[in-house]
């Protein structure tokens, strides 16, 4: 059979054009609308944009998403700010020294978020847009309206650690998303016992590399999202606080400037599984969903309360985007570094107090007894 020859790509039709984009992921699909005009003008169809958004993040085929994500700039502009992660540079300009010197330069009232600025940003702005993936498979998809328990402005919750269990609360349909399991079939390891995985911590392992998490927070009303998530996890413990438990902790690092003394906090977002079976019980190896949750620590290792947590999700909206994920791990353990070494120091200190008050006791003892004899 013979095939026509092609005089030149602009002479295919423009259907020929859009079924070969719509094959592409989210990259491919940029990178091709640079080579010609032609590529250029059809890679602006939102539909190849809501193809490439639906097979990464399962959560926006809902049709309250689809419409959130239409009002907000559409799937393009959505793609665009929620697949590059958030990467803070300014970590490594943080200074002990600076930190100390730097509250005596805040009102009261800055320094705990008392501003009127925060009366602008309601809880109710924020959509939580949670995907978990294991070896590439979806597992789990949930949404979130809204912050939970924020009753206004100025309820309780702006003045109490800001903490979002998501399994604790129902979808925006006001229905559980059920158990969130992960078995053999699913692509775990078979494991005969659990002293057989504390020796070789193979499901340790596979657990690790294959659990993505992706945690797309969006503001309604400034029409922004951006993820919070480092889609592979950061660190994580097996085995704690029982030996059936696997703690994996994902996050960024997110600006803070004018908001904490700190500049910078973590947005710590973590994933607990429990060992519901094992081989030799029967039945095939199986895991729970126990834990998906979301909050905010300073430099000290200190929670965020809730009103200055919403106005550092505000600026995390708009703050700087890396497709470079090993620039993204690196701002993760440079902020680990830092707050490390603000432990040492503080822990130095604070012995050089306690040892100081000892001996200022036993000079005033020795002093005392030496004028009474």
């Amino acid at each position: 059979m013979s095939v026509a020859p092609v005089e030149s790509i602009g002479s295919l039709n423009s259907d020929i054009f859009y079924d070969i984009l719509r094959r592409l992921d989210g990259p491919e699909l940029a990178s091709v609308a640079c080579t010609c005009a032609a590529f250029c003008s059809i890679s602006k169809e939102e539909s190849l944009w809501e193809n490439v958004c639906s097979s990464v993040w399962p959560s926006t085929n809902r049709e309250d998403v689809k419409t959130l994500i239409s009002s907000i700039g559409g799937f393009r502009k959505f793609y665009a700010d929620c697949f590059p992660l958030i990467v803070n540079k300014e970590v490594g300009q943080y200074q002990w020294n600076n930190f100390l010197d730097y509250p005596d330069d805040w009102t009261e009232a800055e320094y705990y978020g008392d501003t009127n600025e925060s009366e602008s940003i309601s809880p109710l702005d924020f959509v939580s847009i949670i995907d978990i993936r294991f070896k590439e498979k979806p597992i789990c998809s949930k949404v979130l309206w809204g912050i939970p328990n924020a009753n206004g402005s100025d309820g309780w919750f702006h003045n109490c650690p800001f903490r979002i269990d998501l399994l604790n609360y129902a979808d925006g349909d006001g229905n559980s998303d059920g158990v969130v399991t992960l078995s053999v079939t699913d692509g775990l390891p078979p494991i005969t016992s659990m002293e057989r995985e504390r020796k070789d911590g193979e499901l340790w392992l596979e657990l690790r590399g294959g659990l993505m998490l992706s945690w797309i927070i969006v503001n309604t009303k400034m029409k922004q999202a951006a993820n919070l998530a480092s889609w592979s996890p950061l660190d994580g413990l097996r085995h704690w606080p029982t030996d059936k438990d696997f703690i994996l902790r994902f996050g960024s690092v997110l600006p803070a400037k004018n908001i904490l003394p700190s500049q910078v906090v973590q947005c710590i977002l973590i994933m607990k599984f429990t060992v519901v079976h094992t081989e030799e019980e029967g039945v095939q190896t199986s895991l729970k969903l126990t834990e998906l949750s979301m909050k905010l620590e300073d430099m000290e290792g200190a929670h965020v309360n809730g009103r200055n947590s919403l106005l550092i999700l505000k600026e995390a909206l708009s703050c700087r985007r890396s497709k470079n994920y090993s620039e993204v791990l690196e701002s993760c353990h440079m902020y680990s570094k830092v707050a490390n070494e603000l432990k040492e120091v503080k822990m130095r200190n604070e012995s050089w107090l306690d040892t100081l008050c000892i001996l200022t006791g036993i000079t005033a003892f020795m002093t005392f007894w030496y004028c009474v004899l």
